[in-house]
């Protein structure tokens, strides 16, 4: 009868249960974890990154110093001489146009310098030699070849800047001084005073 319970108990006993019982109480079993390397996209990844932040720091930085550096260092200078009144043929000469913005005009009877400047909003004219006058890009302001103003906005002609002969006879520009011909005043506003124009 003995040997019929325990072959019933045996029975009724899961395979699991058994194995539990078998293990010893109180020991957690060691795990070994492989160590997976890391893909190498995610390394290109955080690369890239870190890059980008150093760039991006990089052309703050830059910008900030720029900020307080003072422009003047940049900017050509206001005074500078442009050569002898005999290098000019009479009419209009804009080989200094790019450098010092401005136009060297020459007449049977003086030579004065006409600072590029539209005095509508101050967009920088072409000269248009085949139609002998300046004309501006921006509004269509229209000035003859002494820039004088007769079509378009711009409400005065272009100023010009101060002109006289050194030492040596050269012509010394200053674009820190304009004379103008303000609308309504008569003609010919300040472009005869001394220092607007060379005589020859």
């Amino acid at each position: 009868m003995d040997d019929n319970l325990k072959q019933e108990s045996s029975a009724v006993t899961p395979p699991a249960a058994k194995a539990v019982a078998a293990k010893p109480v109180g020991k957690t079993p060691s795990v070994v974890v492989e160590s997976v390397p890391e893909p190498q996209v995610n390394k290109a990844r955080r690369r890239i990154v870190w890059a980008g932040v150093a760039g991006f720091l990089t052309m703050c930085f830059l910008m900030f110093v720029r900020f307080f550096l003072p422009r003047s260092i940049t900017e050509p200078p206001s005074t500078f001489k442009i050569g002898f009144p005999g290098d000019y043929a009479l009419g209009v000469d804009t080989k200094w146009q790019q450098l010092y913005r401005i136009w060297v005009d020459k007449t049977s009877d003086r030579l004065f310098v006409v600072y590029a400047r539209c005095t509508h909003l101050g967009c920088t004219p072409d000269w248009k030699a085949s139609e002998n006058k300046f004309k501006c890009p921006c509004h269509g302001s229209g000035y003859d070849s002494e820039a004088i103003n007769f079509e378009g906005p711009a409400p005065r002609p272009m100023d010009r800047a101060h002109v006289e002969l050194d030492a040596e006879g050269q012509i010394v520009v200053n674009i820190a001084t304009l004379y103008k011909w303000e609308k309504g005043v008569p003609a010919p506003g300040e472009f005869d005073k001394p220092g607007a124009f060379i005589p020859l």
